[in-house]
């Protein structure tokens, strides 16, 4: 269990984060209060997340595009070679071979530098935004009597009660923090699907910041 929870802290940029209050001497009486948020939901439905993560998909459009033009110019190559391999002559198959195995050298290697990129712009969001949000939770954890905030998501719990679910309550407490406007820049700003997950060729390619606690 802890190593999927650390899995999952990767996967978020947020295992270098400190945990709420550890580390730190506990005061001579805890409250009993315990909280539960989805931090990858509660990032997401912030106004700002929207925005960068908006931003960032119109971002890598174009190279989605291209992924999916030379994708589908593959497809064509392939279906060529298999329905006009007794017609076509040997000279025209190596040329059309060699054409093929460019094409899909170089969608190997596109798709891998769009995957590298858009996971560190998107890491660069869930880390400007989340270490916003730790801080604003510390907070409010202080505010109200919690003695423990968790991370809830689904996949790690098997029930949460809604009235310890803080998800809603810290996206309009951080929306309230850090108001977006239409002029608000999105500085590294998913979808958070990366460009890279074009569907890959039907035959073989030739083949955070400063995490200190505030």
């Amino acid at each position: 269990m802890n190593k999927q929870i650390r899995r999952m802290a990767v996967g978020l940029g947020l295992v270098a984060w400190p945990a709420l209050g550890w580390g730190q001497s506990p005061p001579p009486s805890l409250p009993g209060k315990i909280g539960v948020i989805n931090i990858q939901a509660a990032i997401a439905g912030t106004g700002e997340g929207k925005k960068a993560f908006a931003e960032l998909e119109k971002r890598y459009a174009p190279r989605r595009q291209e992924l999916q033009q030379l994708q589908q110019e593959i497809n064509a190559l392939t279906d060529q070679l298999q329905k006009q391999s007794t017609t076509l002559s040997d000279d025209e198959q190596r040329r059309l071979n060699r054409e093929l195995q460019e094409k899909q050298t170089r969608f190997k290697r596109m798709q891998e530098d769009a995957q590298a990129d858009f996971q560190a712009d998107n890491g660069d969001v869930v880390n400007r935004i989340g270490q916003k949000m730790v801080r604003l939770m510390d907070e409010y954890a202080q505010q109200n009597g919690y003695a423990v905030i968790i991370e809830g998501n689904p996949q790690l719990l098997y029930y949460v009660a809604p009235q310890i679910d803080l998800t809603e309550e810290v996206v309009k407490r951080y929306d309230a923090a850090n108001p977006v406007t239409a002029d608000t820049p999105a500085t590294s700003p998913p979808s958070t699907t990366a460009p890279a997950a074009a569907a890959k060729s039907r035959t073989p390619a030739s083949k955070p910041a400063d995490k200190s606690k505030p």
